[in-house]
């Protein structure tokens, strides 16, 4: 049959990358945005996010790609996905105003014999209240993650369908699109498909609660939690692709946003969700561990100390600074003087008092403290030496890790990293050495 031309109802994050894949994978696509500043601005090679390869996948498919703010375009289109992203509040909470309006809009411009397919994360029981005839209507489970979104997007190690009949055929146009793929497709009743998302989830944050707890108890009883993930990796049961690399708590909009609906699922039918609060209070902890650090090695003593902030993104790779630890912990520090850096945030859209570096190294001029709290590849590449003959202070808070603590306390800095205990300055005069 005739490959069907794909459209996708809302070009942010999840938009943008579907399309662009769907067009390297070979099919004419249409994408849609009801704002024609967005679409001037993609059109003109500005892109909304940051994304990496993105704007080359982009380029490279152009021929195949239509952006348009003109809904009509969405008539040309065998299946439209809905792609908008989820706005979620800082309890977790969703809101489907913006889905619902769109569907409203793309319903009124596609074809009647059409398909329509719920792309971004609603809660169960959501899909099944649209009007449209269920043999034309789907949802499907999105693969998006920040930073990695266009692999995810082109290598998708499943196709999770939710549908009115998962035991009948799956309509010939759909199957010919996701075959494209090349992976596995599992269809399924709508319910138990939005419910999937959740649940894969879930299962990712028990993995980060078990980091997170164990890596804590490593930095109090002299074990190296960095050591003991290998093992953990060669455990069948476990895998060599788990969530167990300590971090600063659940970040991001999806993660929380699944717990508050686990939570309110719970609460509506009287089932125990005991688990999923521990989970949360767990995160809440960790998130805050940069602030303690900060707190019992300089902030005790001086309320007023200069702190160099490296990253405000809630992850390399992606601009996005939605339940960023970075927030939470300036959030603690308004009495402190502040310099902060980022390759893809401004200083300036988080806090117009914000101090603001051009370069990770001028953030650390006359700090007392330096917080590596984003691990953007390009801090990897920072020198401890010259970290420390900018800084007024010894404290380097470095979470993930990306630099060498021997070079660190050779450098006459305290290495503060998760999952292991303090790294002292190797020599009490080190640091006067380097500044000499």
């Amino acid at each position: 049959m005739t490959a069907p031309v794909i459209g996708f109802a809302g070009l942010t994050h999840l938009g943008l990358n579907m399309a662009a894949a769907s067009a390297a994978r070979g099919f004419e696509v249409v994408g849609y945005q009801d704002d024609p500043v967005v679409v001037d601005a993609i059109n003109a090679g500005r892109l909304p996010i940051a994304e990496p390869g993105l704007d080359g996948m982009i380029a490279e498919n152009r021929e195949r790609l239509i952006f348009t703010s003109d809904d009509t375009k969405l008539a040309d289109c065998g299946i439209v996905y809905i792609s908008v992203d989820v706005p979620t509040d800082d309890d977790g909470q969703s809101d489907l105003a913006p889905i619902t309006d769109i569907i409203a809009t793309t319903e009124r411009a596609m074809r009647d014999d059409a398909l329509l397919v719920v792309l971004c994360q609603v809660p169960p029981g959501f899909t099944r209240t649209l009007s449209r005839d269920p043999a034309r209507l789907y949802y499907q489970v999105e693969t998006l993650i920040f930073g990695r979104a266009v692999e995810r997007a082109m290598h998708p190690e499943r196709f999770i369908v939710g549908c009115a009949k998962p035991d009948g055929a799956i309509d010939s146009r759909l199957e010919t699109y996701l075959g494209a793929f090349g992976c596995p497709i599992l269809p399924m009743q709508y319910e138990s498909a939005e419910l999937a998302k959740i649940s894969i989830n879930m299962c990712l944050v028990a993995s980060v609660g078990v980091a997170n707890t164990m890596a804590e108890v490593c930095e109090h009883v002299g074990a190296d939690w960095s050591e003991i993930i290998p093992a953990l990796r060669l455990d069948a049961r476990i895998g060599p692709k788990s969530y167990i690399a300590p971090g600063l708590g659940l970040a991001g909009g999806n993660l929380e946003r699944d717990l508050a609906t686990v939570i309110g699922l719970a609460d509506r039918h009287a089932t125990d969700a005991g688990i999923v609060h521990a989970w949360l209070a767990n995160s809440r902890h960790r998130k805050d561990w940069c602030f303690r650090v900060l707190q019992d090695e300089v902030l005790a003593a001086n309320a007023g100390a200069a702190i160099g902030l490296l990253g405000l993104a809630y992850k390399e790779d992606t601009h996005s600074t939605k339940n960023a630890p970075s927030l939470m912990l300036l959030s603690h520090l308004e009495a402190s003087q502040v310099t902060a850096h980022d390759p893809k945030v401004r200083a300036a859209d988080i806090d117009p008092d914000l101090g603001a570096a051009d370069a990770p190294l001028d953030a650390c001029d006359g700090a007392d403290a330096v917080v590596i709290i984003t691990p953007w590849p390009a801090y990897r590449g920072l020198i401890p030496v010259e970290i420390a003959g900018r800084m007024r202070g010894r404290t380097l808070i470095d979470p993930f890790g990306l630099l060498p603590s021997a070079a660190v306390t050779a450098a006459g800095l305290d290495h503060f990293v998760l999952g292991r205990g303090p790294q002292r300055a190797e020599t009490a005069n080190a640091k006067e050495v380097n500044h000499a």
